[in-house]
């Protein structure tokens, strides 16, 4: 009788710290009475798309450097790519595959490159400096996209050879030291896009293959025994590649072969859809905040797209 008396004790405080550890993510909130939300409170009905320069290759990687210039990647020519009044303008030699970018602090461009390696870009001397492209010992597969922490550690996905079914892609996350590299994520099905949450407690990633979108607790999450889940999910095209995330914590989604940008709310809730206008490609791959405009990349006909919205880009770590 004691017995089961202390396993049930057990099971009960079990009970108790679970609940206590999801309390930060199931927070009651009322029920709404209407429509949550309008794709108007991200952008005005009077907002029209603008091109903003025509490339080549497969463009991809879009971010700004502190002087305000638009910087790319193209995995199909191993381009490095910046925008030159309308113009996109190759800079330095062709190099590997490069397909994700982030700005570091220092200035440094890095660059995840479908061979397998996570590689530093000097933007003032050309210098390429490897960061990392092994682990445990062995290569590293295809790496697609990165996001910087407010640490300046490093996720990355790692999605080759993965897909619907066969669901191998990982996620790893690099220390702000440089030190071992760790596994943060494995079994997804094409793990591309990855961005953090506002607060920077949760990190999200794109299940390409799988046309959704998954939250995972981030590394320094105050609680890490809150789960995992699926963020959100999307319809036609093939599936979510690059994200960005406003001030108010909203997620913003290229979906690509749909030629739009879908917005969701930090709860997952959907305000609706930006699509791209009629004469542009649907191959949306990467977005990225600037002045008061989301920027665009359409990979089809190698095109940058902006259009003004409502909300303002979260600071990434690299403009920080």
């Amino acid at each position: 009788m004691k017995k089961k008396v202390l396993v049930a004790t057990i099971l009960l405080l079990l009970s108790l710290v679970t609940v206590a550890g999801a309390k930060a993510l199931y927070v009651s909130k009322p029920v709404p009475t209407k429509e949550r939300h309008s794709i108007s409170e991200i952008v005005s009905s009077k907002s029209q798309w603008e091109k903003v320069a025509t490339g080549s290759g497969f463009m991809e990687g879009i971010n700004f450097d502190r002087k305000g210039k638009i910087w790319m990647v193209s995995p199909a020519t191993g381009e490095i790519m910046t925008v030159e009044g309308d113009k996109v303008a190759i800079v330095g030699e062709k190099y590997k595959l490069p397909v994700g970018a982030k700005f570091h602090k220092d200035g440094r461009l890095f660059i995840t490159d479908l061979t397998g390696e996570l590689y530093a870009y000097n933007t003032n001397t050309g210098e390429r400096t490897t960061i990392v492209n092994s682990y445990n010992g062995l290569p590293l597969n295809g790496l697609n996209d990165l996001v910087f922490d407010n640490s300046g550690g490093i996720y990355f996905t790692e999605p080759m050879g993965s897909s619907a079914t066969k669901p191998i892609g990982r996620v790893f996350y690099l220390p702000p030291d440089g030190s071992e590299l760790q596994l943060f994520q494995e079994n997804i099905a094409y793990p591309n896009g990855i961005a953090l949450s506002a607060d920077g407690q949760r990190v999200y990633i794109s299940e390409f293959a799988k046309n959704q979108i998954i939250s995972v607790p981030s590394k320094n999450a105050k609680d890490q025994r809150e789960t995992s889940f699926v963020f959100g999910q999307f319809e036609g095209g093939i599936g979510p590649d690059g994200l960005a995330v406003d001030t108010k914590g909203n997620l913003y989604v290229a979906h690509f072969q749909a030629g739009e940008i879908v917005v969701l709310d930090a709860s997952g809730f959907k305000y609706g859809t930006i699509r791209l206008p009629k004469d542009a490609g649907t191959f949306t791959t990467n977005l990225t905040f600037h002045n008061g405009y989301l920027y665009v990349t359409e990979s089809l006909k190698n095109e940058v797209w902006r259009i003004k919205v409502n909300q303002k880009g979260l600071q990434l770590y690299g403009l920080q």
